[in-house]
């Protein structure tokens, strides 16, 4: 039997939450651009982006900028681009306005929401504030500035989400030496479910055979209880369930781990666990399987929300 895992796991995870957030702002002569980035759970990567009117022909760019960082997760990013007096203002379209004011008026009455409507925001939505020739700043620069911001931005979102991540690791480790101090303890008791089968066996049969004053041969009596053995032998899964633990541990400290694999490595310990319960045969045995269960499933819980 292989060597059952059963000290904590000590080396810093990979692993990023998907829950975070990180803002970055760039200031220079032609403006500010300032980037928010918001994300939760998803079960793949879904990003939802909102930018300036100055930045929409970048639109596509500040999209794959952030899909190169972020592997999983739904992502609300936005981008907004406040110029600078070195910048002509732009015109603002009051007819625009009025439609989108309008539109929320109705909106919030059907709602019953009595919060009042923002009109900086009204400003910020796509053909409220229109630039005429010479009144746009340098896309160039803009660009540089948009990536820049969203690079800070980016940086303050991985950071949240690592820290969050080896705080769900820390407990991840907690629940995996939980899980490899019962499976010791399973493995220590195995050989004793044979022995009291055996016992069992004998004691009923002599009772019988007393009974009625018959006799049998030894050796049936150990040919059904080699049969037992064989039908409730674990060792087998004990060592794949070790296996996985330490796979588990490896993946967990190393630099590919992720939610999916995590889950895939979780989804073969229950396999595994399930197999000792149903096979074992023994209260014990079965109330030990029944906590490892717990620990398998609070594991589950967590890797769901990892990137």
């Amino acid at each position: 039997m292989s060597e059952i895992l059963t000290q904590p796991m000590t080396t810093r995870s990979s692993v990023r939450s998907m829950t975070g957030q990180g803002a970055g702002s760039v200031q220079d002569e032609i403006g500010t651009v300032s980037v928010e980035l918001r994300s939760v759970n998803q079960r793949g990567i879904r990003l939802l982006t909102k930018v300036s009117d100055a930045l929409s022909s970048m639109e596509g760019q500040f999209e794959q900028l952030i899909r190169a960082q972020v592997k999983r997760g739904s992502i609300q990013a936005s981008a907004r681009y406040a110029p600078s007096n070195a910048v002509p203002p732009g015109s603002i379209n009051g007819s625009a306005v009025v439609a989108y004011a309008t539109q929320l008026h109705h909106i919030r009455d059907s709602l019953m929401i009595s919060d009042p409507i923002d009109l900086a925001g009204l400003l910020q939505l796509p053909g409220v504030i229109t630039y005429g020739e010479g009144a746009s700043a340098d896309p160039e620069a803009l660009w540089v500035m948009l990536r820049e911001a969203t690079l800070i931005a980016l940086n303050g979102l991985d950071a949240m989400r690592a820290d969050e991540g080896e705080a769900m690791a820390e407990q991840l480790r907690a629940d995996a030496g939980v899980i490899s101090g019962y499976l010791e303890r399973i493995a220590a008791l195995a050989p004793r479910v044979v022995d009291q089968y055996r016992d069992r066996l004998e004691g009923r049969v002599n009772r019988f055979l007393q009974e009625r004053g018959l006799e049998v041969a030894a050796v049936d009596i150990l040919r059904e209880v080699q049969l037992f053995a064989d039908r409730s032998d674990i060792s087998e899964e004990i060592t794949r369930l070790s296996s996985h633990l330490r796979m588990f541990g490896d993946a967990l400290g190393g630099g590919d781990a992720s939610g999916r694999k995590l889950d895939f490595i979780i989804q073969e310990m229950f396999r595994e666990t399930n197999t000792i319960g149903s096979k074992a045969g023994d209260a014990e045995i079965g109330s030990m399987v029944v906590e490892i269960k717990c620990a398998i499933e609070r594991m589950r819980e967590l890797v769901q929300n990892l990137e």
